[in-house]
């Protein structure tokens, strides 16, 4: 194996400015684990041993887990949690899952999250990350017997934490309790699983994926909500750790593309989700009558009245919702083979439609996908040609392995574009007897709504009526 300092020298790396990535794959290189790195950089960049570093984080969590316990305390209560934690830590409750570690990190986590409305906590890239890496440092200074253990899986914890903190720059919980604290509840876990360094990056990975450009509830007020995220973190948490150390998951993302993409996307969730999430939600805020006391009554007035009207729009929209929806006994639609029925089945169907307009042997496809669809061409081009040139159904397994190689071995050319039309799918075929297209918008599901096509849109709709294709409104 190789020495850690020695790497560090040829590679010119800088101590205490390491990425996650770089931890896991130095833990790899010297046969240690990534909670070892992260002990021996936090040490090595500080000047001091190892044993005072795993002092120091405990030092660092000292005034949370006082919040902590404030939680699971009778007079503990929050004003948007009330008295979850306590009321969660009465005799008799079930657990969460029966496996005390997780249980204990999921209620302590709770518990953290209603002392921070009583003590206040120091914050990482928020008080919500703080919340669930409190209640896993208590849980595993319970659970874990091997104090060691238990600072290397605080210390990996951690190294996400300081890293989520230098990106978090606006409202999201994508960078905050659940997104942090999901990825460094996974980093621990896998510790305290004995993972390799390669199986802690891609649990970190997989934790991560879930939370981007989630947005904060805490910060439109609403009671309650911000329980799942944090709690959630800790099982999002687990189920990474537990998927990545128990099978061959393929996951071929690094972690550290990982992290970047959450701390791009994180402005763009506060400018863009965030606004929508406190527009519904401003109905159900929770305010301080206090408060409230100084603010003109034209103010509440005209708050009131915009409360009034995004309930009456909320209501319209799920009634209109469920006059569309179909019955419980038929909930699902046609099978789709390769994947998303968004990313396979909607431009699949397209595809479909253009197959019954064409006339005779058919030479070419062109195939014009926006974006998102373009760059999962891999999943869906296949169904295209299967259901475009051939007719198969989206559910033809076969046809879905065989198309690639039938198309080219048939001498039919293949075209495939991107464009920019959000949601946008066309599939364009020329056929001996008579040419044909098919122009939608992706709805997922399996279904579409169809904006054109040749040689007429009455003679698309027929089709999709006679081949179950869902067509819906724009």
């Amino acid at each position: 194996m190789k020495d850690f300092e020695a790497i560090v020298r040829e590679e010119g790396l800088t101590l205490g400015q390491l990425t996650f990535g770089d931890v896991c794959r130095l833990a790899g290189e010297t046969g240690r684990s990534a909670g070892e790195i992260a002990v021996l950089e936090a040490a090595r960049a500080n000047n001091i041993s190892e044993d005072e570093v795993g002092e120091a984080i405990w030092r660092e969590f000292q005034h949370n887990l006082s919040a902590l316990e404030k939680g699971l305390a009778e007079d503990g209560r929050s004003f948007l949690f009330g008295q979850v934690a306590g009321e969660l830590n009465r005799p008799g409750v079930p657990p969460v899952a029966g496996t005390p570690l997780l249980d204990k990190a999921v209620k302590y986590t709770l518990a953290t999250q209603v002392g921070n409305h009583c003590l206040g906590l120091r914050p990482c890239a928020g008080t919500g990350d703080s919340c669930p890496y409190a209640g896993m440092a208590r849980a595993m200074k319970e659970e874990v017997a091997d104090e060691k253990l238990t600072v290397k899986a605080l210390a990996i914890m951690m190294k996400i934490g300081v890293l989520f903190r230098v990106a978090k720059t606006t409202t999201g919980c994508n960078l905050e309790g659940y997104g942090a604290g999901a990825a460094g509840a996974a980093a621990a876990f896998s510790e305290i699983f004995g993972a390799t360094p390669e199986q802690t990056s891609r649990a970190a990975a997989l934790a991560i994926s879930p939370t981007i450009a989630v947005p904060c509830t805490p910060r439109v007020m609403v009671p309650g909500l911000c329980a799942a995220h944090i709690g959630g973190a800790i099982m999002v948490g687990w189920l990474s750790a537990w998927m990545s150390r128990n099978s061959n998951i393929p996951v071929n993302v690094p972690a550290d593309f990982m992290i970047a993409m959450a701390a791009a996307v994180h402005p763009v969730s506060g400018k863009e989700v965030t606004p929508v999430v406190i527009k519904y939600m401003e109905p159900f805020f929770k305010v301080n009558p206090k408060v409230e006391d100084f603010v003109a009554d034209e103010v509440k007035s005209a708050d009131q009245a915009r409360r009034d009207e995004i309930s009456r729009l909320a209501q319209q929209q799920a009634r209109a919702m469920a006059a569309k929806a179909g019955s419980i006994i038929k909930p699902f639609g046609d099978v789709v083979v390769g994947g998303s029925s968004q990313a396979v089945g909607s431009p699949a169907n397209t595809a479909r439609l253009a197959h019954e307009l064409a006339k005779g042997k058919i030479a070419k496809i062109k195939i014009e996908l926006y974006p998102e669809l373009f760059a999962r061409r891999a999943i869906n081009v296949p169904a295209i040609i299967m259901c475009g040139v051939y007719g198969a159904s989206t559910e033809d397994g076969q046809s879905y392995a065989e198309a690639l190689d039938k198309v080219k071995a048939d001498g039919v050319e293949v075209e495939i574009l991107e464009v920019q039309e959000h949601q946008l799918q066309r599939v364009t075929l020329a056929a001996a007897e008579g040419d044909s297209m098919a122009a939608a918008l992706n709805r997922g599901g399996a279904r579409l709504a169809l904006l054109d096509a040749s040689p007429s849109r009455e003679e698309a709709l027929s089709a999709a009526a006679r081949l179950g294709i869902v067509v819906v409104d724009k």
